[in-house]
This record gives C-alpha cells, sequence and structure tokens, in this order.
C-alpha cells in the first residue's frame, strides 16, 4: 500500500475532536500513520454483533428524519412514481423479500470482498454483518445493484457504462465514506477497486471518485445519526462521517469538510487573526493583518517546498505558476509561526 503524506510540522497544534471517541486517537498524524491509528481505533468493535441485529439497529440508524416510522432507503429516489423499487422512505415495519419490502444491503458489496465475506445469516458475525457497511434498501434496488461496482454517473442510483452502478446523487457522498471505513478497517480485503472502478489518487489505492463524492455530497444530518448509535451498540464509528477532511489528510484529492478545524488553529496569538484572501485563489492571493514583512514557505500536499519569499502588507503573493490544488502556507515573523492552507483553481 502507498499513501498520501504530510509533513507532521504542520500539525503541531490541532483542535482536537468534539467526538469524545478520538480523545486516544493521535490527530498529528497524517498519511499511513494516520491510516493505521484510524484502523487500529475502528478494529475495536462488537465481535458479538449478529447480521439479525441489524434488522433493529437500522430502524434507529437509518430512521427517517421526517417520519420517525420509517427508515430511509439507500439508493432510493422517488416516493410517489407508483414504483416502489424507487422509494426513499419506507415504514420500518415492512422488512422482507417480498415486493415492497426492503432488506438489508451490503454497499461493499460481500462477493467484491477478497476473500469474499460468504454468505450470511442472523447469527453472522464479523465483516458480514458489520453496520457500517449495511443499509435498508428496497429489496428489487438490491438485487438491481447486486455486486455491481460502484461507478460515476449523476442523477439517480441506476446502471451505468459498463454494467457498474451509480448510488445516486444524494447517496454518493454515504456510499464514499462507507468504502473508506471499509478499507481502513478491513485493509487490503475491502481495497477500494474490489467494489468500485475509476482511477487511483496519485500514490494512493484510494479511488479519486470516492475522494470526489466525498466533497460532493457532504455529511448530512441523517447521515450523521448514525454514528452515536453504533458506538452504544457495536463499540465503534465512522471517521469520514465524523471528519471528512480525514480522506484527505491520509488519501490526498480535493479537499473535504474539515469539521475539526485541523488545519485552522493558529500556533501563536499574534497570528490569530492572518488569513488568505482571497481564498480559493485564482492568480494570486494577500496575507492580510499583518504590519510588517514576514517569511512564506508554501508547500504542495506531498511535502515540497514551491515557493519561499518574503511577503509584505498589501503585496499580492502570484500563484499564476502553481497547479490547481490545495496547499499549505507557512508564515514566520518575529513574534511567531503559523499555518494556513490555500486551495488554488
Amino acid at each position: 500500500m502507498k499513501y498520501f503524506s504530510l509533513l507532521p510540522l504542520f500539525f503541531c497544534a490541532i483542535a482536537w475532536a468534539q467526538q469524545p471517541y478520538y480523545d486516544d486517537v493521535d490527530l498529528t498524524l497524517t498519511g499511513q500513520d494516520l491510516y493505521f491509528e484510524l484502523q487500529q481505533k475502528i478494529d475495536d468493535a462488537s465481535s458479538s454483533f449478529t447480521y439479525g441485529d441489524i434488522r433493529d439497529t437500522v430502524k434507529e440508524t437509518d430512521e427517517d428524519p421526517s417520519n420517525s416510522n420509517n427508515v430511509l432507503l439507500v439508493f432510493g429516489y422517488n416516493d410517489s412514481d407508483g414504483n416502489c423499487t424507487t422509494d426513499r422512505s419506507r415504514d420500518k415495519d415492512d422488512f422482507g423479500g417480498l415486493p415492497c419490502e426492503y432488506n438489508r444491503e451490503h454497499v461493499f458489496a460481500r462477493g467484491n470482498a477478497n476473500p469474499d465475506m460468504g454468505s450470511v445469516n442472523n447469527g453472522t458475525t464479523g465483516i458480514g454483518a458489520d453496520p457500517h457497511n449495511l443499509r435498508p434498501s428496497d429489496q428489487q434496488m438490491n438485487n438491481n445493484k447486486g455486486n455491481r461496482k460502484l461507478a460515476s454517473g449523476s442523477g439517480n442510483a441506476g446502471v451505468v457504462s459498463g454494467g457498474n452502478w451509480y448510488p445516486g446523487d444524494e447517496w454518493k457522498g454515504d456510499v464514499a465514506r462507507m468504502m473508506m471505513y471499509m478499507y481502513t478497517r478491513y485493509g487490503d480485503r475491502c481495497l477500494p477497486s474490489l467494489n468500485g472502478v475509476g482511477a487511483t489518487q496519485g500514490g494512493t489505492d484510494m479511488l479519486q471518485i470516492y475522494l470526489q463524492w466525498n466533497v460532493d455530497d457532504p455529511v448530512s444530518d441523517f447521515e450523521d445519526q448514525r454514528n452515536p448509535y453504533l458506538e452504544t451498540v457495536y463499540g465503534n464509528r465512522n471517521p469520514f462521517i465524523d471528519n471528512p477532511y480525514l480522506a484527505t489528510i491520509i488519501w490526498g484529492g480535493p479537499t473535504a469538510e474539515d469539521r475539526w478545524d485541523l488545519f485552522d488553529t493558529p500556533t501563536q496569538e499574534w497570528n490569530s487573526t492572518v488569513t488568505l484572501y482571497p481564498n480559493p485563489a485564482n492568480d494570486a492571493f494577500w496575507v492580510t493583518s499583518i504590519s510588517e514583512a514576514v517569511q512564506m514557505t508554501l508547500y504542495d500536499m506531498q511535502g515540497r517546498v514551491v515557493l519561499k519569499a518574503h511577503t509584505s502588507p498589501n503585496e499580492p503573493v502570484s500563484t499564476a505558476h502553481m497547479s490547481p490544488g490545495m496547499y499549505l502556507v507557512q508564515l514566520t515573523s518575529e513574534e511567531g509561526q503559523t499555518t494556513r492552507r490555500i486551495i488554488i483553481e
């Protein structure tokens, strides 16, 4: 495995996670080190939780926020077209394998894992019963998806080019964060390319499409309700729901939502008001709220220096020669040092 790497010096001061679950996780780590740290953390989960337990669990984790009598169905998108296969919401008690009932969908298909997850029954434990990979789904929609690999698309869920499966605009972020969890917890057994198609992020095993979906479809209140309940009944959480930006730190790619402000905690009070403007930037940016020249060093997300110079108040920093992406800007003066993030478009 290869992983995205950052310079640890940028994480000398960090805003701790909102959830106490992560209090013993070293969030100053990056790339491969953070991947293994999170892997160790989330692997500490119930060994007795069963596939049968999912039936009651989803009534809590997947409860429809608009109707507490219902669950939301992954890949669903229309409750008024007269076709129950496309239903988005359904009565919690309509569970089963008959038409217009819902069942338990392994979003990372059981047969796509290597080795596969095997058959399941109500007493199954382990990977086949991991609740972070199981969602309610209309039984016919579940069959339509089957073992198809995930691929790019737009609009509603369904089969796309090459016989692959697009999860739908509403669900693609949820699905991406599930795939990140499965790869982090189970390693190469759930390699992203086993259950999805497309290019990998340079130097890593993570699919670019998952990283993009993680950005395009942010965490919703519905998705947020999963982790607190699963931490109680199963013993772990999906870190990429709690903070999608963890994926950026580990694998790179487009910048996901940073729900914990991991990059934005100043290291010295003197520069607590220092900002980069505009951000994102096109051809140039300015360092605001400085009264004297400061030493500036720009790093790309592989830790390479791309610019080192002094910048003064009201002096633009040209970015015309830089490739689009995220960069880290380290600013140093006689009063201290801080690091800011800049996105170049």
